[in-house]
C-alpha cells in the first residue's frame, strides 16, 4: 500500500513524500512538490510492481547504453567474423547515445541518429551511406539491446522493434563468362603468390563465403571424404563444402609442406595465426585477365549462377550456399530456364497426356 506524508520546510515550502510497501518487495519512495503527482506516481508504481514491470524499468534507468555496449563487446563480440566492422558501428552509438540510460534510448532517438548518418557522406568515399550500411548500424545496436532484454534483464523490451530497416536494392549478380573464368584461373596460376590459385579455385568451386574459405583450417578438411566442414556459418548452421578433384589434388600436395606453426589453410607469413591477405595479388590477377567489375564475393555468385544454369533447383541452391530461406536465391531463378521447362513439360504431360511420367 502507498502512504503519502506531507512535509513543510522552514521556509514554508511543501512537499509530499510517497512510500510504497508491498509484501515481499523492497520499499519504494519518492518526493514530489505536487500532491497530484505524488498520487499519480503512487498508483502507477504500485501497479507496475504488482505486474512485475517496475524493477525492469528501474534496471533500464540504472544502466547506460555505453555500459550495455561495453558488456556486449566483452561477452558477445568474441571471434565474430565482422568484429571490426561491428566495433565501428557500436562506436558510433556509444559516441552519440552512450550517456543515455537504457530507458531513454527510444525509437525516436535511434531514428534521429540514423537519419543523421544518412545525411552525412562517408569519410572514406565522400558518398552517402548505402541502405545496407545503415542497416548494419541498426543491427549492431539491435543486437546489444536484444542481449539487454533476453539475457541481462536490463530492459523490458527493445525499442528497435519500432525502428524499421532501410529498403535495400536487389542484390547484384555478376558472374563470369567461360572465357573470363579461364583467363582468371590462368593468371592466378601464373601469380607469384603461392596461395592465390588454390584460394580462387576453392572459392569458385564451392561457393563458400570469403571468411569461410580464407579462414579454413586443416582440422576442417577431410581429404578422404573430400569435404571442408563449416561448423559456424553466417546463418548459424553447419554445412559441408565439397572439394572437387582439382582442389583435392592441390590440397594433398599442400598438406605435404604445410606449416607446423599454424592450423590455417592459408596462414599469413607475418602472423601465422591470421589468414593471408590476398587483396593485392587478387586485384593484379583481375587486371592481368582484363576482368572489370568483379569482386571476390562475386565468385559465390559465379558458383550459384553456374549451378542454376546446370539445372539446380532453388532449394538445392539454398543448400549449396547455406541460406535458410529461398529469398536470397531467387535472384538466380531466371538462370535455370531449361530446368523449369523440363518440369513444366512433365506437369503438362500428366495433365493432357503424351506418355511422359
Amino acid at each position: 500500500m502507498a502512504a503519502i506524508e506531507k512535509r513543510t520546510t522552514s521556509d514554508g515550502s511543501t512537499s509530499y513524500r510517497v512510500k510504497i510497501r508491498l509484501r515481499g518487495q523492497p520499499v519504494q519512495s519518492a518526493t514530489f512538490a505536487s500532491l497530484t503527482k505524488a498520487k499519480q506516481w503512487a498508483v502507477n508504481t504500485e501497479a507496475a510492481i504488482r505486474e512485475g514491470r517496475y524493477f525492469q524499468t528501474a534496471e533500464a534507468k540504472r544502466h547506460t547504453l555505453a555500459e550495455a555496449i561495453e558488456r556486449y563487446e566483452r561477452e558477445r563480440l568474441g571471434d565474430m567474423r565482422a568484429k571490426e566492422a561491428r566495433k565501428q558501428h557500436l562506436g558510433y552509438w556509444r559516441a552519440e547515445l552512450g550517456t543515455l540510460p537504457l530507458s531513454d534510448v527510444t525509437p525516436a532517438a535511434v531514428k534521429q541518429k540514423l537519419a543523421q548518418l544518412a545525411d552525412n557522406p562517408s569519410e572514406r568515399t565522400g558518398k552517402p551511406l548505402s541502405a545496407s550500411t545503415l542497416n548494419h548500424y541498426r543491427q549492431a545496436l539491435a543486437s546489444v539491446l536484444t542481449e539487454a532484454v533476453k539475457n541481462w534483464e536490463w530492459l523490458e523490451a527493445s525499442p528497435m522493434h519500432k525502428v524499421g530497416k532501410k529498403a535495400e536494392p536487389r542484390g547484384r549478380v555478376r558472374y563470369l563468362s567461360d572465357d573470363e573464368r579461364a583467363r582468371l584461373l590462368e593468371t592466378c596460376k601464373q601469380s607469384s603468390n603461392p596461395d592465390l590459385y588454390l584460394a580462387i579455385l576453392l572459392a569458385l568451386t564451392t561457393g563458400g563465403r570469403q571468411a569461410e574459405t580464407m579462414g579454413a583450417t586443416w582440422a576442417q578438411i577431410d581429404l578422404n571424404r573430400a569435404t571442408l566442414q563449416l561448423e559456424e556459418t553466417k546463418n548459424g548452421s553447419r554445412r559441408a563444402l565439397h572439394l572437387t578433384a582439382p582442389v583435392l589434388e592441390l590440397l594433398k600436395e599442400r598438406a605435404k609442406v604445410r606449416r607446423i606453426d599454424s592450423g590455417l589453410l592459408f596462414p599469413s607469413k607475418v602472423n601465422p595465426k591470421q589468414a593471408v591477405d590476398l587483396r593485392q595479388p587478387w586485384e593484379k590477377a583481375l587486371q592481368a585477365a582484363g576482368i572489370e567489375g568483379f569482386h571476390w564475393h562475386d565468385m559465390r555468385h559465379d558458383f550459384a549462377s553456374m549451378a542454376a544454369m546446370n539445372g539446380a533447383s532453388l532449394p538445392e541452391l539454398a543448400a549449396l550456399l547455406g541460406h535458410k530461406t529461398l529469398a536470397m536465391v531467387q535472384r538466380y531463378a531466371h538462370l535455370s530456364p531449361a530446368h523449369t521447362a523440363t518440369l513444366a513439360e512433365k506437369v503438362a504431360a500428366r495433365m493432357v497426356g503424351g506418355g511422359a511420367a
